[in-house]
């Protein structure tokens, strides 16, 4: 269970990584990059973030991007948190694909919802009198 401390930490990282990758976006049109959630370890010296890509095709390539540069994207982070954190965690990305989980559940549900539109409707009075 994480402290209330844990929680606030973790809400500041994420406001000021989601802000970091926005202006890093603004550079380069087409790519969007959310930050899902951050969780912060117990003794707040290691941050897992939880980025979401768009477009997922590219995601692999642009999530080994940011964790290459995961150093310069810390020191950004130090200048917006100087004088709110005395030590700034290490930083540590993960690809969230709870997007594509839930868009290939909502595809295979309407690709269910079609082949049973398509199967022809059984009819109640031909089926009494055939018994």
């Amino acid at each position: 269970m994480e402290t209330t401390r844990q929680n606030k930490i973790a809400r500041l990282i994420q406001k000021d990584l989601s802000n970091i990758f926005q202006a890093q976006t603004r550079q380069t049109r087409g790519i969007l990059v959310s930050v899902s959630v951050v969780r912060i370890s117990p003794d707040l010296s290691v941050a897992k973030a939880y980025l979401s890509i768009f477009p997922s095709e590219r995601a692999a390539e642009i999530l080994e991007n940011i964790n290459a540069h995961a150093s310069q994207i810390r020191f950004e982070m130090g200048k917006l948190q100087r004088h709110q954190l005395r030590i700034i965690p290490e930083l540590k990305f993960f690809l969230d694909d709870s997007l594509d989980y839930l868009d290939n559940i909502d595809r295979l549900l309407n690709e269910d919802k079609a082949k049973q539109a398509e199967a022809p409707a059984e009819d109640p009075e031909q089926a009494s009198d055939e018994q």
